[in-house]
């Protein structure tokens, strides 16, 4: 895996939690609007727009760099619309970067011809 494309899965894991974490806040707001006078929702709203467009972005870079099969891009997105997804796509980038890491070294010592 070359320098870019460990760039382009760590942006992705970077942001992918923030906005996870941003989507259940603004549920809550959600609900609190309706339940009380409090009302964040265009603050929170605003934070998570910002956060999924940057999702969007890295996801597509991601995906355009490391040549994934349609399945796992679309699943990277579906995930990142559900109000848990973005735990579970870093979980799983985190993954993947360690396996391209153990795979790189692997080829450097040798072992590998991939």
């Amino acid at each position: 895996m070359d320098l870019k494309t460990a760039s382009a899965i760590r942006r992705l894991r970077l942001v992918s939690a923030p906005e996870a974490i941003s989507f259940l806040l603004l549920l809550v707001c959600s609900v609190l609007k309706r339940a009380t006078d409090f009302n964040a929702v265009p603050v929170m709203g605003m934070i998570h727009g910002v956060l999924f467009i940057l999702y969007v972005i890295f996801w597509l870079d991601a995906w355009n760099r490391t040549k994934w099969s349609a399945k796992t891009g679309i699943w990277f997105f579906v995930l990142s619309v559900l109000p848990t997804g973005g735990f579970f796509a870093e979980r799983r980038l985190k993954r993947e970067a360690e396996d391209a890491v153990i795979a790189s070294r692997a080829r450097q010592e040798g072992i590998v011809n991939a």
